[in-house]
C-alpha cells in the first residue's frame, strides 16, 4: 500500500508542473490583446476650379483671306502708234496720282486725218449752201418761165384764129407752136430740178453727218493718244517702254487703286450665324441680297489684322457683302470686308500699308449681350459639367451649350453663375469624392477677355 501510494506521489510530482504550465499557456493565450488598428483617411485630388463667370458676351467670328484691291485698272493701247512719252514713275510698285499723264503715243497721223475731215466738213456745208442758192434761182427762173409760157399760148391762140382769114401763114402758127413746146419742156425740166432739190440736200446733210462722225471719231482717237490715271493708283505689271510702237489692243500695264481694299475672307456658317441674333439667324446665305444683307449685318463690325513675327497692323473695315456661293471643299462662307484708305497711316518700317496679296486675319463683332454663362472647352464633358458643392465634394451638372467661341463656350441653361466648375480633367471622377479646389485666376482673367474680345489678337 505504501508502495503505491509512493509510485501516485512521484506521478503527481511529474504532472502538477506539467498542467500548471498548460493552464498558464491557455490563459495567456486567451487573454492575449488583439492586434492594434489604425483609423484610414479619405483620399483628397486637388482641382483647378474657376467660378463661373457671367458676362456681357461679345460674340465673335474670325477668318482669314487674302488681301485684294477693290479697284483694277488694266491699260490698254486704244490707237495704234509709236510711244513717245511716259511718266518717270512708270515703274511696277510706284504709287500714281489721279490725272496723271502716263504714256503719250505718237498723234500726228491723228492730227492729219482730223485735218482732212475738217477740210472734207467745209467743203460738205459749202455744197449745201451752194445747193440753197441754186433751189433759189431756179424758183426765180420757173416763175419767169411760166409768165413767158402764158404769153406764148396766147400768142399761139391769136394766130391760130386769124390763120383761117390767111392773115398768116400756117408755117407761122406751127413755129408759134413748136416755141411754146419748147417753152413749156424747158419750165418741165426747171420744175424736175427744183423737185430733186430735196433729195440732194439730204445726201449732202447725211454726209455731212458721215464726215462730222469721223471727225468726232478721230478726235476721241487723238485724246486717246494721251493715257491718264483714273484713279490715285499703284502700278503692278508694267510693259511699255519710250519709243516702242504699240498696237490698238495691246496690253501696257496694270494698275491696282489705292483708295480701298478688300479681303475675302472664309468662316464657317455656324460661326457667322452666332453673331445674329434670333431673327435674323435664319436669313443668312451666301449671296444675300442687298437689302436683306444690310438688315442682316447692320450691327456687325469687322477688324482686318496683319500679323507678323514682330508686330501687329489693324485696320478698321466695313463688311461689303457675301459672296455668291460658298467655298468648294471647305463649305465655307466667304465674307467680303473692305479697308478704305490702306495707305493712310502707313510708316515706313513700322507700319505697312495693306497691299494685295497680303494674308490677313478677319475679325466680326457682334453688339455685347449681357449676363451670359461662358467655360472653357475643356470643362464641358459630354454635356455636363463637374462643379465642387459642399464640403468639397464632386457634383456632376447637366448643361446646355449654346454655342462655341474661341477658347470657350456659352451656357443656355443649368449654370446661373459663380458656380464653381472643375477645369482641370481629374484622373478619375466620383460624385460625392473629396476634393481640394485651387482658384485658377489667370484662366479667369483669359477666359473674361475673350469673352468680352478685349486685348484679343489672332
Amino acid at each position: 500500500m505504501k508502495q503505491i501510494i509512493y509510485r501516485l506521489g512521484k506521478v503527481l510530482l511529474v504532472l502538477l508542473p506539467v498542467a500548471a504550465a498548460l493552464a498558464a499557456t491557455i490563459y495567456f493565450v486567451t487573454h492575449k490583446p488583439g492586434p492594434s488598428q489604425k483609423q484610414t483617411k479619405e483620399a483628397v485630388q486637388t482641382l483647378r476650379v474657376i467660378p463661373a463667370p457671367v458676362v456681357d458676351l461679345v460674340p465673335r467670328a474670325e477668318g482669314y483671306g487674302i488681301a485684294e484691291p477693290v479697284q483694277v485698272w488694266e491699260a490698254v493701247a486704244e490707237v495704234r502708234g509709236r510711244v513717245t512719252a511716259t511718266h518717270p514713275n512708270l515703274q511696277p510698285g510706284k504709287l500714281i496720282k489721279k490725272d496723271s499723264l502716263l504714256i503719250h503715243i505718237d498723234p500726228t497721223e491723228y492730227r492729219l486725218t482730223k485735218a482732212r475731215l475738217e477740210a472734207t466738213v467745209a467743203e460738205t456745208r459749202a455744197k449745201i449752201t451752194e445747193l440753197g442758192q441754186n433751189e433759189a434761182n431756179t424758183r426765180q427762173i420757173i416763175a419767169i418761165e411760166e409768165q413767158s409760157l402764158v404769153l406764148s399760148q396766147k400768142m399761139l391762140e391769136r394766130k391760130q384764129q386769124v390763120v383761117a382769114r390767111n392773115a398768116v401763114s400756117q408755117d407761122a402758127v406751127d413755129r408759134e407752136e413748136k416755141s411754146f413746146l419748147t417753152q413749156k419742156q424747158a419750165l418741165e425740166q426747171r420744175k424736175n430740178t427744183l423737185a430733186l432739190i430735196p433729195s440732194q440736200r439730204k445726201a449732202l446733210h447725211a454726209a455731212l453727218d458721215l464726215h462730222q462722225a469721223g471727225l468726232k471719231q478721230t478726235q476721241i482717237d487723238l485724246e486717246k493718244t494721251q493715257i491718264h490715271a483714273p484713279f490715285d493708283c499703284r502700278l503692278a505689271d508694267v510693259s511699255i517702254e519710250p519709243g516702242q510702237f504699240v498696237g490698238a489692243g495691246q496690253a501696257l500695264f496694270k494698275a491696282h487703286g489705292i483708295a480701298a481694299t478688300q479681303i475675302n475672307a472664309r468662316f464657317r456658317m455656324e460661326t457667322l450665324r452666332n453673331l445674329l441674333g434670333e431673327r435674323t439667324r435664319g436669313l443668312l446665305q451666301p449671296g444675300l441680297e442687298t437689302d436683306i444683307f444690310t438688315q442682316v449685318f447692320a450691327d456687325i463690325t469687322a477688324v482686318v489684322t496683319l500679323q507678323n513675327t514682330d508686330w501687329s497692323v489693324t485696320w478698321e473695315a466695313r463688311i461689303d457683302r457675301l459672296r455668291e456661293s460658298m467655298a468648294a471643299g471647305t463649305r465655307e462662307i466667304q465674307v467680303i470686308a473692305v479697308v478704305d484708305r490702306p495707305y493712310e497711316d502707313a510708316i515706313p518700317g513700322e507700319r505697312p500699308p495693306l497691299m494685295p496679296g497680303m494674308f490677313c486675319h478677319v475679325a466680326l463683332t457682334a453688339p455685347a449681350r449681357p449676363g451670359q454663362v461662358v467655360l472653357p472647352r475643356t470643362a464641358v464633358h459630354d454635356s455636363s459639367v463637374f462643379l465642387v458643392g459642399l464640403d468639397n465634394r464632386l457634383e456632376k451638372k447637366p448643361v446646355t451649350v449654346d454655342f462655341a467661341q474661341s477658347e470657350f463656350v456659352v451656357i443656355a441653361s443649368g449654370l446661373s453663375g459663380n458656380e464653381k466648375v472643375v477645369v482641370s480633367d481629374p484622373a478619375f471622377a466620383i460624385n460625392g469624392m473629396k476634393v481640394r479646389p485651387v482658384i485658377d485666376d489667370d484662366l479667369l482673367q483669359r477666359l473674361k477677355q475673350l469673352a468680352q474680345a478685349k486685348g484679343i489678337t489672332p
